[in-house]
C-alpha cells in the first residue's frame, strides 16, 4: 500500500522489523523450552544467554540474504552474529542451539499468524467503532422521514434511521466472522521437516505457541494449512464487500437529483479543477475502489489451499503480498468510512421533498390492500391501482402538472364507490406504513459490539 494511506499501527505490524521481531522471539523461546527439557544438550544458562544477546538489523540480514538466497538462514546467521559477539575465541557457541530441530516454516509459519492475529485484532477494533456509531446514528434518525427505494425506484416510506440500523446489523455480522477467523489463524506449527517431530519434541511447540497465545496445530505437514489463511481472507473480503456496500449508498444518496446526505466536504476542500461547484463523494468511491483489491486478493488465497504434497512455496510470495496489502487496504477503508459516517451531512427537508416527488404512487401498495378489504379480488383491485397510477407516472416523465395519485382515485369512479376521504385520508399518511418500526429499533437496543 502507499505510505501515506497507511495508519501506523497497521503498517507496524507488516513491516520487515516486526517480523524478524516476532521471529527472534519465536527462536529464543524454543531455546527455553528446550532447556527445560534438558534433552538437546542447552542448558538454562545458555537459554538466558540467548534471550539476552539476541538481535539483528534489517540491513544485514539483506545483506546476508543476498548471498544465502533464503530469508530464514539470512536471518539465524545475524542472531547468531549478535549472540556470539561477546563469546571468547575456541569457546563453544551458544547459538548453535538456534533453531535446533526446526525447519523454516516453524518458524515463518508461526510468525504469520502471531501477525495475522495482531492484524485482526485492529480491524476488530474497526469494526467495532463503526458498528457504535451506525448504531448511535440509527437511533438519532429512528423518526426522520424518507422514501424507501427498490431497485432505485421508489418504494414505501421508512426511517433514514433503518439505514444505519442495517449497516450495524451487517457490521455484527462481520465481527462474527473475523472472530471466528481469529480463532482459525491463531495456530501455531512447531513440528519438523514434515510434521513428525523427527528432531523437536512436541513440548517445544506447545511452550511457544502457549507464550504467543496460539493453539498448536494438530497435525501440520511443515506448514498450516492455507485454508486458514483463506477463511481470514475471505473474511476481510466480506468486510470489505460491506464496506462497499455502505459507501455506495451513500453515493447513491448524495447524487444532485437526489441529495438526501452526503460525506463531510472540509473548509478549503476543492471538488473539481474545471467546476468549481462540484462536491464529489470521493471518500465513498475510495472505498469502493479499495474493497474490489481486497475482494480479489480472497481469490488469491483460495488459489493457495492447494499445494504439492506436503508443502511447496508457490503459496509464499503470493501472501505476503496479499495479506499486508488486504489488511492495510481494510485498516485505512475503516478509518475513512469512520470519519464519513459519524460526520455524515444529512438532509431531512429534501428526504420529504423527495418521498413527495411521485405525487402519492407511494401509497399504492395501501391502497391495493384497502380495495381489497372492501371486497375486490386481488387482480380486479390491480388493475384499478395500477391504471392510476401509470397515469401519474406518465405525469411526472413528461413533466405534466398533473393530478395526484389520489386526486386520480377520487376521481375513479370505481375507486371513489370504495375508498371514503377517510380511508383515502388513513392510506396517504406516511406514518400509516410505520406503525410496527419500533420493533426493528428494539432489537437495535439489543445490539453490542
Amino acid at each position: 500500500m502507499i505510505n501515506r494511506y497507511t495508519r501506523p499501527e497497521m503498517g507496524h505490524i507488516w513491516s520487515l522489523e516486526n517480523k524478524f521481531d516476532i521471529w527472534r522471539e519465536i527462536e529464543v523461546l524454543a531455546c527455553e523450552a528446550q532447556a527445560q527439557l534438558g534433552m538437546a544438550g542447552i542448558t538454562v544458562e545458555e537459554a538466558q544467554w540467548i534471550r539476552d544477546h539476541a538481535g539483528f538489523t534489517v540491513e544485514r540480514i539483506d545483506e546476508i540474504e543476498k548471498v544465502t538466497n533464503h530469508d530464514v538462514i539470512a536471518f539465524t546467521t545475524c542472531m547468531a552474529e549478535h549472540i556470539d559477539a561477546d563469546i571468547p575465541e575456541g569457546q563453544e557457541k551458544p547459538s548453535r542451539w538456534v533453531h535446533y530441530g526446526m525447519t523454516s516454516s516453524d518458524l515463518g509459519d508461526t510468525a504469520l499468524s502471531y501477525q495475522i492475529v495482531q492484524a485482526i485484532d485492529i480491524i476488530i477494533a474497526d469494526i467495532k467503532r463503526l458498528g457504535e456509531t451506525c448504531r448511535r446514528r440509527a437511533f438519532e434518525f429512528q423518526n426522520a422521514l424518507c422514501v424507501g427505494r427498490t431497485h432505485g425506484i421508489h418504494a414505501e416510506p421508512m426511517t433514514f434511521g433503518m439505514k444505519f440500523g442495517s449497516w450495524a446489523w451487517a457490521l455484527k455480522r462481520a465481527l462474527d466472522r473475523m472472530e471466528q477467523a481469529r480463532a482459525v489463524a491463531a495456530t501455531g506449527a512447531i513440528s519438523g521437516a514434515v510434521g513428525t517431530y523427527s528432531s523437536i519434541d512436541p513440548f517445544v511447540e506447545e511452550y511457544v505457541c502457549a507464550r504467543l497465545g496460539l493453539t498448536p496445530d494438530p497435525l501440520s505437514t511443515q506448514v498450516l494449512a492455507r485454508d486458514r489463511h483463506a477463511q481470514v481472507m475471505t473474511a476481510l473480503a466480506v468486510c470489505a464487500a460491506t464496506l462497499e456496500s455502505i459507501a455506495m449508498q451513500v453515493r447513491l444518496l448524495q447524487q444532485s437529483d437526489v441529495i438526501e446526505a452526503e460525506e463531510p466536504f472540509t473548509k478549503g476542500q476543492k471538488g473539481s479543477s474545471a467546476m468549481p461547484h462540484k462536491r464529489n463523494p470521493i471518500t465513498a468511491e475510495r472505498v469502493c475502489g479499495l474493497a474490489r483489491v481486497v475482494k480479489a486478493n480472497a481469490q488469491v488465497a483460495l488459489d493457495d489451499v492447494a499445494l504439492w504434497y506436503e508443502r511447496d512455496i508457490s503459496h509464499s510470495g503470493a501472501e505476503r503480498v496479499a495479506l499486508a496489502d488486504s489488511f492495510t487496504a481494510l485498516d485505512y477503508m475503516f478509518a475513512k468510512m469512520q470519519w464519513m459516517l459519524d460526520g455524515l451531512q444529512t438532509y431531512p427537508d429534501k428526504m420529504i421533498h423527495n418521498l413527495e416527488r411521485t405525487r402519492g404512487l407511494i401509497f399504492s401498495s395501501k391502497v391495493l390492500l384497502a380495495l381489497v378489504d372492501a371486497g375486490l379480488s386481488r387482480e380486479d383491485a390491480y388493475v384499478i391501482v395500477q391504471r392510476n397510477a401509470m397515469k401519474v407516472w406518465e405525469d411526472i416523465q413528461n413533466a405534466v402538472a398533473g393530478p395526484t395519485y389520489r386526486e386520480r382515485l377520487e376521481a375513479d369512479e370505481e375507486a371513489a364507490a370504495l375508498l371514503s376521504a377517510e380511508k383515502l385520508d388513513e392510506i396517504f399518511d406516511p406514518w400509516d406504513f410505520l406503525t410496527r418500526k419500533d420493533v426493528v429499533f428494539e432489537r437495535l437496543e439489543s445490539l453490542e459490539f
